[in-house]
C-alpha cells in the first residue's frame, strides 16, 4: 500500500484572523491621525409613550377584533343612538340572559358613553359566554380607536386585555383534562 503524503490545508479561520487584524490596524491609524474625520452615529431622540390617534374608515366607523376563549368578534362602531346588532339580531335577542347583556354594555358604562354609539358585530365560535366576552373586548378596542382619550379608563377596568383563559385540553389516560377514571378495587 502506498501512502500519500498529507497536505496541510489552510483553514478559513486564518483568513478571518487576518481580516480582523487588518481592521484593527486601520482603526489604530484612524485614531492616531488627528486630521482624520470620524463620522458620528446619528443621535435619536428618546422615545416617549406611544401616541394613540383616532382610527376610522371612510364611513366614519372604528373597527376592532375582540377575542375570548374560542370566540372571535368583529366590531364596527359609529356615532348613533345606542343600537347594538349582533349577527343581524338585536343584542337583547341574541344575548337573552341579562348577565350577558350587562357584559356587552360594560365598556360604554365605564367610558360614560351609553347610548352614543351604534355597534354592528359579527361573532363566531365558542359559546354565548365567550362570545359576550369577545364582543366586550372588541367594543373596548373600537372605542379607543374612535376616542383615544377613553383608553385610560378602559385600561384601568382591564377591558383592553385579552382574557387568555381557555379550556384545558384532555390528556390521554384521563376522562377529562384532570379527572381520572373511576378506581375499581375488584
Amino acid at each position: 500500500m502506498a501512502t500519500t503524503p498529507r497536505t496541510k490545508k489552510t483553514s478559513t479561520l486564518t483568513g478571518i484572523k487576518a481580516a480582523v487584524k487588518e481592521k484593527a490596524k486601520k482603526e489604530e491609524k484612524a485614531v492616531a491621525a488627528p486630521e482624520a474625520v470620524v463620522a458620528e452615529a446619528p443621535i435619536f431622540a428618546e422615545e416617549g409613550p406611544k401616541e394613540h390617534v383616532k382610527k376610522v374608515d371612510k364611513y366614519g366607523r372604528a373597527s376592532a377584533t375582540g377575542k375570548r376563549k374560542n370566540a372571535i368578534a368583529r366590531v364596527w362602531l359609529k356615532p348613533g343612538s345606542g343600537k347594538i346588532v349582533v349577527n343581524g339580531r338585536p343584542v337583547e335577542v341574541y344575548f337573552a340572559r341579562p348577565v350577558l347583556q350587562m357584559i356587552v354594555h360594560q365598556p360604554f358604562v365605564v367610558a360614560e358613553r351609553t347610548g352614543q354609539f351604534d355597534v354592528e358585530v359579527n361573532v363566531v365560535g365558542g359559546g354565548l359566554s365567550g362570545q359576550a366576552g369577545a364582543v366586550k373586548h372588541g367594543i373596548s378596542k373600537a372605542l379607543t380607536y374612535f376616542e383615544p382619550e377613553l383608553r385610560k379608563s378602559l385600561k384601568v377596568a382591564k377591558f383592553l386585555r385579552r382574557d387568555a383563559r381557555v379550556v384545558e385540553r384532555k390528556k390521554y389516560g384521563r376522562v377529562k383534562a384532570r379527572r381520572r377514571f373511576q378506581f375499581s378495587k375488584r
